[in-house]
């Protein structure tokens, strides 16, 4: 299938500029403008009555398909936030911060996780222990064995890590390592719509964070929780009146939650997103895409791409500056990350040639996404010659 028949007005937009960043701003394609719209036209018709009359719907069908691609057996576990920090701090919030706290994570957390989690840090009672993610093909032996020297209270770590693209795949002996009394959660926004992954097995163990900026390319303001259906004895402090928006009416002084993932929801947000994700969501429905297609698609974009590299390097970079080669792993994402001193000096050349990537400190990343051809590919290194 042609995929770029799905992107016409981003593409048009962007003219002769090459758009390789599909894993920090992926493409919005068609379908959202006529969403975002949509929202629009129903908060005109249906002023306050909008929530239950046109929302709701949206939100119910949408919930439906991210469950389907997950492989989750109810939907009412997915509660939807503007963005992924909001859902983390409501998951600590469900800790007494006054007591000890232990956290487990890596060094390779993005900024959500990360920042916070250094904050967090600054108190005597709390501590976050991070397993360093390289050399890779060690991470699963360290960051197992470093759950036998603690007891701890959350687990952190990503599918994908955001500053390589390399991914792991334990996360089932993950959830097999603690007791039930460990939350474990998984970030998993640089996966959810690349990678292939059910949550079959482990969704009433784990909580997994997503949302649209990225693969799901449905923009700023939507992401996703999902709640095992044996976390009905969390409290989140951090807690909006949505959380037991059902019981409203027989409010008594007391803080009650809802008994499904509503529970971890905060206050009223905007639900234009909403609308977006569940547009890319029934696009690809309709069009009979599924996850594992996208990503047997993308992979031979990327081999493609490092197909062209035998032959010329980027501004001095080759194969062997990509850092899952470097690593000996086969494990990454939709973006290839090339470790060099020079990353920010070489993605300004590149802008210069209307070629969009971006890096992290020494990453220089390329994203691969469904609007990409190997024309693209060739043209990118037709304009470094």
């Amino acid at each position: 299938m042609n995929y770029k028949l799905l992107y016409q007005k981003s593409l048009l937009a962007l003219g002769k500029t090459l758009h390789f960043g599909a894993h920090s701003h992926h493409l919005w394609p068609d379908c959202v403008q006529e969403a975002q719209n949509q929202y629009v036209k129903d908060a005109y018709r249906w002023a306050d009555e909008k929530w239950g009359e046109a929302i709701a719907p949206v939100e119910k069908e949408c919930k439906q398909l991210l469950a389907q691609h997950l492989e989750l057996s109810d939907p009412n576990q997915i509660c939807f936030a503007p963005n992924v920090h909001t859902l983390f701090f409501r998951l600590v919030s469900c800790f007494d911060l006054r007591k000890t706290l232990n956290i487990l994570s890596t060094d390779s957390e993005f900024y959500s996780f990360s920042r916070q989690a250094l904050r967090l840090s600054e108190y005597d009672n709390i501590t976050v222990d991070q397993v360093p993610t390289l050399p890779f093909l060690g991470l699963k032996a360290r960051f197992l064995n470093q759950l036998r020297e603690k007891d701890y209270d959350i687990v952190y770590i990503s599918q994908v890590f955001f500053n390589s693209g390399l991914a792991i795949d334990f996360m089932e002996e993950l959830a097999q390592s603690v007791t039930d009394k460990t939350m474990i959660v998984v970030d998993g926004y640089h996966a959810m719509g690349a990678i292939p992954t059910s949550l079959k097995k482990l969704e009433n163990r784990i909580f997994y964070l997503a949302g649209g900026y990225k693969y799901l390319q449905s923009g700023e303001g939507v992401c996703f929780m999902t709640v095992p259906n044996t976390a009905s004895h969390y409290r989140p402090l951090y807690t909006g009146w949505f959380a037991e928006f059902d019981s409203l009416d027989n409010h008594e002084n007391t803080v009650s939650y809802a008994p499904d993932a509503s529970r971890f929801l905060g206050a009223t947000t905007d639900p234009s997103g909403i609308y977006r994700m569940h547009s890319v969501l029934k696009s690809w429905k309709e069009q009979k895409i599924d996850i594992t297609a996208i990503h047997n698609f993308i992979s031979s974009l990327q081999a493609y791409f490092i197909n062209q590299l035998e032959s010329q390097n980027i501004f001095g970079l080759n194969k062997m500056d990509l850092i899952h080669i470097q690593e000996g792993t086969t494990k990454f994402g939709h973006f290839l990350t090339f470790r060099t001193e020079n990353a920010q000096q070489i993605q300004r050349q590149l802008r210069e040639l209307d070629i969009i990537t971006d890096c992290r400190e020494d990453r220089l990343r390329f994203g691969f996404g469904m609007y990409h051809s190997t024309e693209d590919i060739d043209q990118l290194f037709e304009r470094l010659t």
